[in-house]
């Protein structure tokens, strides 16, 4: 049936060239199998995995994109969390199509990349391996979506890949961010939509690329049809630097930016203060309104720092994430004085509430910063191969094994901080294997004559109930009490007493050009959000992505019911308890408690209707 089944993709791939197969001919698709035939000649039959980089190969292709790998790192690890529940895996890949960085989906999905050959240092350039999305979002520069067998090459049915080409601060391609999935029950709908976070993420990280490189100098943004662009000024307000999309939408070129062209020729506005990050009205040069723009300080002319003994500023990630809940608030005091302390933390909360973005924090504030962040997650990771990942092995150490051997995580972070996402699912051997590390600060690589010494910080973070564990016999009681260091619960969204203020926050970073209706922002308030932090960026993000005008409604916001009846009469209830809370605070004047829980006194009413509140006639 297999054979069958590849016989017939053949036929239907060679048709297009012959311009009558089912497909539009002049579909992007089309048009790619096209050259994949005639200029690429390539055998649409022909079965093998991707060329795949040695270790050694792989740090020499990632050693100009070492920088930017480290600065989009954050993000693409924000994006594979995101979509890791659906099994997608997140890579980025330079221009050529190499991958040089993976994030696998969960167990079962992360075998199946892994058999493929779907992860780091594989090459799937459109001259290889036909079409794909990787490959031929590259060679076109667009982002595209290829859909299981839209495939080239009829063994990559089974896959669906969406991607985005990246453009770094000078418009030039630099590479692509791609995610594929290997679900079948997904629809093309589906993939559409994951498509567009897709695209958002790239996008920031484009503005990540762009802000770093211009660091020195003021950074405007400028409103246009296709989204904001970035400009890059100096003190005499010389354009110095421009995205992609404002070279576009100002008819900007290399040669016109390299000549130090005057700013004003094309936006003016006043300019803001030097001491902050300021929204403003920016006008063309005839004096007509253009729209609101961004305008960002250079780094070096950012305050500076009133105590040099000691930086202050170290901390404020920490705090940040903190924000005003006092257990959380409680904590980070307690992180501030263990300092530099080479103690172990250990965090715990529900799936999604940020635990390694909290765990990069406390690296951030550390004077380990300066060094490796290396992580891992022991529940997405198969059994099978969390020993080698972590340990390292020496070349020729299993069948399979890289001929150069693995370092492992642990000595990468040697000198910095390793994070082990959900501990609580490690197998009971590695557990014996990791005290050991702990115990004695160094490494047995597996098939190696002599162990090799690190300096690691451990964090750790699960879901699960440790303690009880190790009293059943789960998990290590050994290896729990040398985790345990400190110990920092994160509390779930739903128990955050700064709530409000958490949502307000990632609206403003997930979908900063939509304002939210009266009506999305109570759905937001009252909803317990199960999945926590993660759930609400990936709510928001798609919302920003279908959102029309700019206005999030209701409708935008994909929010399951959460456990059936039961939930959504939980849901009513905490509804109707915030409303009665906030009439009792102003004296059951419905006009201030509106304005309190923002909402539209007509709204505030019908609710009030819908939930049998009484109020004071």
């Amino acid at each position: 049936m297999a054979s069958l089944s590849a016989s017939n993709h053949v036929a239907r791939v060679l048709s297009v060239a012959n311009h009558v197969a089912d497909v539009d001919a002049s579909s992007r698709i089309a048009n790619s199998w096209r050259r994949c035939l005639i200029s690429h000649k390539l055998d649409p039959a022909r079965q093998g995995p991707p060329q795949t980089l040695t270790e050694a190969e792989i740090r020499h292709v990632a050693e100009p994109l070492e920088q930017t790998i480290r600065l989009l790192t954050p993000e693409l690890d924000d994006l594979a969390r995101v979509l890791r529940d659906a099994g997608y895996c997140v890579n980025l890949a330079d221009a050529n199509a190499t991958m040089l960085f993976s994030r696998l989906p969960g167990e079962a999905d992360a075998k199946m990349f892994m058999d493929w050959k779907i992860y780091t240092g594989s090459n799937f350039a459109e001259t290889f391996e036909g079409t794909n999305g990787l490959g031929t979002a590259l060679a076109e520069q667009k982002p595209i979506l290829v859909h299981r067998d839209e495939h080239f090459r009829a063994q990559w049915h089974m896959f669906s890949c969406a991607v985005t080409p990246l453009f770094d601060e000078a418009g030039r391609l630099a590479g692509a961010v791609n995610i594929t999935s290997c679900r079948d029950d997904l629809s093309r709908t589906a993939h559409q939509l994951a498509l567009a976070v897709t695209m958002q993420a790239a996008r920031r990280m484009e503005d990540v690329i762009f802000r770093d490189r211009f660091r020195n100098a003021w950074i405007a943004s400028v409103p246009g049809d296709g989204g904001s662009g970035l400009l890059a000024y100096d003190e005499d307000r010389r354009i110095v630097g421009a995205c992609r999309s404002a070279r576009a939408l100002l008819g900007l070129t290399d040669g016109m930016i390299a000549s130090g062209i005057d700013l004003s020729r094309y936006i003016k506005f006043d300019h803001p203060a030097r001491n902050a990050d300021d929204i403003i009205e920016l006008r063309r040069a005839d004096g007509s309104p253009l729209g609101r723009g961004h305008v960002a300080p250079p780094r070096r002319a950012r305050p500076p720092m009133q105590r040099h003994d000691v930086p202050v500023d170290r901390f404020n990630a920490l705090s940040r994430l903190a924000g005003r809940d006092p257990g959380l608030v409680k904590s980070v005091k307690r992180l501030k004085s263990i300092g530099d302390h080479n103690l172990p933390v250990l965090l715990h909360g529900e799936t999604g509430v940020g635990k390694d973005v909290f765990a990069r924090a406390i690296h951030a504030a550390s004077h380990r910063a300066r060094n490796h962040y290396v992580a891992l997650n022991c529940a997405a990771m198969p059994e099978s191969l969390i020993d080698a990942e972590l340990f390292g092995y020496e070349a020729g150490a299993f069948t399979g094994a890289r001929r150069d051997g693995s370092k492992g995580l642990i000595v990468q972070a040697d000198g910095g901080t390793l994070f082990l996402d959900e501990i609580g699912d490690m197998p009971i051997a590695l557990q014996t294997r990791l005290l050991r590390v702990l115990e004695n600060r160094e490494v047995w690589p597996l098939g190696a004559l002599k162990p090799v010494p690190v300096d690691i910080r451990l964090i750790s973070a699960t879901h699960r109930d440790l303690g009880r564990m190790a009293e059943q016999g789960a998990f290590r009681p050994d290896l729990y009490f040398r985790l345990r260091g400190m110990e920092v619960r994160l509390p779930a969204l739903r128990e955050r007493a700064d709530r409000d203020d958490i949502i307000r926050q990632i609206a403003r970073e997930e979908a900063p050009d939509c304002r939210l209706s009266d009506e999305a922002w109570s759905l937001l308030a009252a909803y317990p959000f199960p999945g926590n932090m993660r759930q609400l960026r990936h709510v928001l993000r798609l919302a920003g992505c279908t959102a029309e005008d700019g206005l999030i409604t209701d409708a935008d916001l994909d929010l399951p019911p959460f456990g059936g009846r039961a939930a959504e009469s939980d849901l009513a209830a905490a509804e109707r308890t915030t409303i009665v809370e906030a009439l009792r605070k102003h004296d059951g004047r419905v006009s201030e408690a509106a304005r309190a829980l923002k909402l539209s006194r007509a709204t505030l009413y019908r609710k009030i209707k819908q939930l049998k509140i009484e109020t004071a006639q």
